[in-house]
């Protein structure tokens, strides 16, 4: 059983009917990760698929898992996310915003740049990200549709992959703005040849942090007190193992013991490639003025091209993200 079409076996690629239903098809089959209809296809995807569940094919000899869902989409746990796809809007307001950053709007084809926003009221635009792929028509004569479906995976994955490196880059570009030094030890006299030594720090970091950003935001009507806030620790997974152990320190080396963390955190590990600083973690305090909005979620275009015999698909997306507060995020030292 195929993935974009359930009987190649039957499938006439001059047939316009068929052609057309090809084209419907990898419309659902690339919408965006949210919806229930990815969800029925990741679970078709893990599936283990063999040769015998498509035509046969010279090529077809080994059997293939594919690779589902390799991009990230933690950001989602730290942007407040906007719905906008049924919207006219070219982009969101925040209000209120006294230093934030956001990625200034850029032609097709220009590169991402950071700005910093301010003001009582603050547009954030939606930008345009897109690429493409071609299938040579070979691959339908040949009935190469393994080949077919997989270039289709591997287009959904990097488009979701762009996406998400464009929300963890602006997040990475508060960068020394809510710089929090590695703390010192407690007690001042604990040997760093302890084993504990490590962890120690870093949990007291991850706690001035935290407690910088209460301090922060405490005036500005989020609601936050020390008793209910609760972080993530956006961590790179050079860190992980440092992060972890950070958390798991207790006072006591008893079960029961109480934890050194003064506040609430939870661990998100970024994909690697996500994060290009790899020494540093950032404590956040998810949602309020950290916004992401998404105007259209991957959109396709179909053409043949007949002077390279090539069927092609465009794709398209739209959406934008804004730190409208940096106070909400602080970058942690290791060393």
């Amino acid at each position: 059983m195929g993935i974009l079409i359930k009987d190649w076996n039957s499938f006439e690629w001059k047939n316009p009917a068929h052609l057309n239903q090809l084209a419907k098809n990898l419309g659902r089959y690339l919408v965006g990760p949210s919806g229930e209809e990815y969800r029925r296809t990741t679970a078709k995807l893990q599936e283990f698929a063999t040769p015998q569940d498509f035509p046969t094919s010279i090529l077809e000899v080994l059997a293939k898992y594919h690779q589902t869902t390799p991009y990230d989409m933690g950001w989602q746990q730290i942007y407040k996310v906007l719905d906008l796809t049924g919207s006219k809007r070219n982009g969101f307001d925040i209000l209120d915003v006294h230093d934030g950053l956001t990625f200034d709007k850029i032609p097709i084809g220009g590169k991402l740049e950071v700005k910093k926003m301010w003001g009582e009221k603050a547009h954030v635009y939606f930008d345009n990200y897109g690429g493409a792929l071609g299938w040579h028509q070979n691959l339908f004569d040949d009935e190469e549709y393994w080949t077919i479906e997989d270039t289709a995976i591997a287009f959904r994955n990097a488009a979701y992959y762009e996406q998400a490196a464009v929300f963890y880059a602006l997040l990475e570009a508060v960068g020394a703005t809510g710089a929090v030094a590695w703390q010192a030890p407690s007690p001042a006299a604990l040997a760093a040849s302890d084993a504990t030594y490590n962890a120690n720090r870093d949990i007291r970091t991850m706690n001035a942090a935290a407690q910088q950003i209460v301090l922060a935001v405490a005036s500005k009507g989020y609601g936050v007190t020390p008793q209910n806030a609760s972080f993530i620790v956006l961590t790179p997974l050079q860190l992980q193992e440092r992060v972890r152990n950070a958390l798991a320190l207790n006072f006591q080396a008893f079960a029961g013991s109480p934890s050194q963390a003064n506040y609430g955190f939870r661990m998100l590990v970024a994909t690697p490639g996500m994060l290009t600083d790899t020494s540093h973690a950032w404590v956040i305090l998810p949602g309020n003025k950290l916004m992401a909005g998404i105007r259209m979620d991957l959109k396709f275009y179909s053409s043949f091209d007949m002077l390279s015999n090539t069927n092609a698909q465009a794709g398209w997306m739209r959406y934008g993200a804004a730190i409208g507060d940096t106070d909400q995020v602080a970058r942690i030292a290791f060393a």
